[in-house]
């Protein structure tokens, strides 16, 4: 287990408190058949930022802080440990995608690709299959809005990082 300095410490502190803004209150969430299908927003940069950052270890901390700490500050439904496991997934395999390229500073493409393969599994595979396997809510209504959403804002988050 990585040992992190109280340095460390403060900026993944920080980047928790901006994931709870950005997700929880800074975003356009956009309601299918009752339930929170589509969110909109920055709410997964620092997730991001923080694993590319720090390592995957901080990146997992940081999203699922950010979702737990997120919950009981404003509640939407019932706590699904499914959404927690996701939301560390994001701050996880962005970095564990980029260990291959060998790169101190990955170039625009690689954070493209590394980013758009973590936010494929996360948000466009496993956030819906969770939403359909909770609320009953049919996959083929909730990918193809994800889809659009994640080919906006993968480009963005790794032209940010760069």
């Amino acid at each position: 287990m990585k040992k992190f300095t109280t340095r460390e410490i403060a900026f993944l502190a920080l980047l928790v408190a901006l994931n709870i803004v950005l997700t929880r209150i800074a975003s356009i969430r956009i309601a299918i058949g009752g339930v929170e299908g589509i969110r909109i927003g920055f709410g997964a940069f620092p997730v991001i930022f923080s694993g590319i950052a720090f390592g995957p270890y901080a990146g997992g901390i940081v999203g699922a802080l950010g979702d737990i700490i997120g919950y009981f500050i404003n509640p939407m439904g019932p706590y699904m440990p499914h959404f927690t496991f996701t939301a560390a997934l994001v701050g996880i395999l962005p970095p564990l995608f980029l260990k291959p390229f060998k790169a101190q500073i990955p170039t625009f493409w690689q954070l493209v690709i590394a980013i758009g393969l973590g936010q494929t599994i996360s948000s466009i595979i496993l956030t819906p299959y969770f939403i359909q396997m909770l609320f009953h809510l049919p996959m083929k209504i909730t990918v193809p809005p994800r889809i659009v959403t994640q080919a906006i804002q993968v480009p963005l988050y790794a032209f940010l990082l760069k």
